[in-house]
């Protein structure tokens, strides 16, 4: 085997560990009837990840992750993704910009 094909199959090799590495975590949750289901959810520290929003109802809802730093409108019947992260331990909340008093949630980073 050439020099040339050996240092390809090496940086091939890499660059896929790299990107295993780098997948982020998942996490799913659903709105319906103005509420977060699961309401609360626990996240690795130091690891990025997916927020992935299924929004049952028939009305959009405004996603606020305050300290976790998102903001999305999601429209009614559609799914959305968010990426946040990494973050330090600890607990975070997150709500329904347009039903805040029902669509509640947390997020515990460990």
């Amino acid at each position: 085997m050439s020099n040339h094909i050996a240092r390809w199959l090496a940086v091939a090799v890499l660059g896929a560990s790299t990107a295993y590495a780098a997948k982020p975590f998942e996490v799913s949750v659903v709105i319906q009837d103005h509420r977060f289901e699961p309401a609360s959810v626990s996240i690795p520290a130091d690891t990025p990840v997916v927020f992935r929003v299924v929004n049952k109802d028939a009305t959009p809802e405004e996603l606020e992750g305050g300290d976790l730093g998102f903001e999305k409108i999601i429209p009614g019947g559609t799914e959305a993704s968010v990426w946040v992260g990494p973050m330090q331990p600890g607990d975070y909340t997150f709500f329904g910009e347009f039903n805040p008093d029902t669509a509640q949630g947390t997020v515990t980073v460990e």
